[in-house]
């Protein structure tokens, strides 16, 4: 990802003066111990499987849509279709496990610091103004209470 100083001066004077929304109501919940939880990756990167339909923007796109990536999808399998000029998309090209640490929650999983990885794992493409997100977030809790999910590990890019 590039430094904010390394921006042009109007991309960065832009993101300097973006709002930020908040939100009402309660974000946190209570839940078992770490070692209990299902974790569920949840990532702004842009990622989809081969064949899958590309994110896309301007006219057309669908602000706030996602794409859901099964727990069993091969490294080799998953594209990045994040279209900002301003993201190195090196690192994912080496370990998709930057943008998307599929191997260490299994890993994880295998020493017992989670109790287990869901079945489903989602993500968004990022640049995306957050209350445009909130009814697919809202879509998207109920298919994680369908895989018992009980921890998201949130990886904005």
């Amino acid at each position: 990802m590039v430094r904010l100083s390394q921006l042009p001066e109007g991309s960065r004077t832009n993101l300097l003066n973006l709002e930020c929304p908040v939100f009402d109501g309660r974000a946190w919940v209570e839940g078992p111990p770490i070692a209990q939880r299902r974790v569920a990756i949840i990532s702004t990167a842009g990622l989809h499987r081969r064949g899958d339909r590309l994110f896309s923007v301007g006219p057309g796109s669908v602000p706030g849509e996602y794409r859901v990536i099964p727990g069993d999808t091969e490294a080799n399998d998953l594209v990045m279709s994040h279209v900002s000029t301003n993201y190195d998309r090196s690192g994912f090209q080496k370990d998709w496990n930057v943008v998307f640490p599929l191997d260490r929650l299994h890993e994880m999983a295998e020493q017992g610091v989670i109790g287990s990885v869901a079945d489903f794992h989602y993500s968004f493409m990022g640049a995306t103004a957050p209350e445009l997100m909130e009814t697919s977030a809202r879509a998207l809790a109920g298919l994680l209470k369908e895989d018992n999910v009980t921890a998201a590990l949130l990886v904005p890019v």
